[in-house]
């Protein structure tokens, strides 16, 4: 479910906050971190579904609660209650891996009720759901379509929402991109992915392999970089860009099926999105000097293996 860009993404907070605390740990306890890190993502991931699902079923609670009322009105009595039949979220209640999660986590204890009925009352005012709940068939892609228009335009946008999130989660701020991303593919594909295997055993090793070689190669990979860094003001250059460049050497020199200009792409891309303005071009640069000059050693071999994920 977890994708090598997210791993990378876990890996770069993991050696940032080891960073952060001015010592370099040992690949035991940065894995420790780094499985803890991975396993918040995990519960963060399994709430915002299951927050979804629970807006989404509660048309049939709103029904109920109207139909019960002392004098219900026509409207009252005819409340339209098709997103709950909702094929996308069925697929979702219907999945074992789902079930067993939220049951351990016990999601239920810190679902804000009013925050669920107020973002459903939401729902139904807009345009989106009037046309969903007028169609006569039901299609994939609208099932589909509707759910990701909650998730989108109207959980991620509240401010209610988003303070809830940030009390009951201390990896928002972290995860926060990476969320949206996960959610919207899972969607995509409702009971392929399990909640339980969020990460399966080949990149669970490429994870324990990216994390523990980055530090125990710590030195060698600062040797390559600072005799680069005269054209940089050293005081400017952003922790987490000397991370990232330390990874992606590592990604060169140890990791023999993943091309380098991949590794050269994704970090470019990371540092755009966590760090400093100035730091996809920095990155880039280095990066791709630095590979000139190990593949003009011959010192980076790569391997193309027809069946490797990674």
């Amino acid at each position: 479910m977890i994708s090598r860009r997210n791993i990378r993404v876990k890996v770069m907070q993991t050696l940032y906050a080891s960073d952060s605390g001015k010592t370099v740990p040992s690949p035991k306890d940065a894995l420790v971190v780094l499985n803890k890190k991975i396993e918040q993502t995990r519960q963060l991931f399994t709430y915002l579904v299951y927050f979804l699902t629970e807006v989404t079923r509660y048309a049939e609670t709103d029904a109920r609660h109207r139909a019960s009322k002392h004098l219900p009105s026509s409207e009252d009595l005819n409340v339209n209650t098709r997103i709950a039949g909702n094929l996308v979220l069925w697929k979702i209640l219907e999945d074992t891996s789902f079930q067993s999660a939220t049951e351990d986590l016990k999601l239920h204890s810190i679902l804000p009720k009013e925050l669920v009925r107020k973002i459903y009352d939401d729902l139904v005012q807009t345009d989106e759901y009037q046309d969903y709940i007028q169609m006569e068939a039901r299609f994939a892609k609208q099932e589909k379509k509707i759910l990701e228009y909650i998730f989108n335009n109207l959980m991620l946008p509240s401010e209610l929402f988003i303070s809830h999130i940030e009390e009951q989660f201390i990896n928002w701020d972290d995860d926060a991109e990476m969320m949206q991303g996960l959610v919207l593919n899972y969607l995509s594909k409702p009971g392929v992915e399990t909640f339980s295997n969020f990460l399966s055993a080949e990149k669970a090793e490429f994870a324990k392999n990216l994390l523990t070689t980055v530090i125990e190669k710590r030195d060698y990979t600062l040797g390559l970089i600072k005799p680069r860094l005269k054209n940089w003001d050293a005081e400017r250059i952003a922790a987490l860009d000397l991370i990232l460049l330390q990874m992606g050497i590592c990604e060169f020199l140890y990791f023999e099926t993943i091309p380098t200009r991949v590794t050269i792409n994704e970090y470019i891309d990371l540092a755009k999105a966590y760090s400093t303005e100035q730091s996809g071009q920095f990155v880039n640069g280095l990066l791709d000097n630095i590979h000139k000059d190990l593949m003009a050693e011959n010192k980076i071999e790569k391997k193309v293996f027809k069946n490797s994920t990674l």
